[in-house]
């Protein structure tokens, strides 16, 4: 068990290592602002922060999935990019499409 805590804290400082943490992070942030903004509503809410958070989080761990050759990351990261811009693009058609005057 000794040897397996020194090589993954030996690992820590890895700018690669580095780069996944900071995307666990700003992919952490989606449910921050998901759980703030449904405590202040007291009902469920996905803000659209959400979605830039996902996106954003999303990248960042696709970029360290392509530099640590992991292929679990890549797969899952890419298929939730699709899913997460697809559900943005929806929030958008919306907003345009409420925004339309009637006629």
């Amino acid at each position: 068990m000794s040897d397996w805590l020194d090589e993954v804290l030996g690992k820590s400082t890895s700018p690669i290592v580095l780069l996944g943490l900071l995307g666990q992070g700003v992919f952490f942030m989606r449910f921050f602002v998901q759980w703030l903004a449904s405590e202040k509503k007291q009902r469920s809410v996905i803000p659209i922060a959400f979605w830039y958070f996902s996106i954003g989080g999303g990248l960042l761990l696709l970029t360290y999935g392509v530099l640590d050759r992991d292929p679990v990351i890549l797969v899952g990261q890419s298929t939730g990019l699709l899913i997460y811009s697809r559900n943005l693009y929806f929030v958008y058609r919306q907003r345009h499409e409420t925004a339309k005057p009637n006629t």
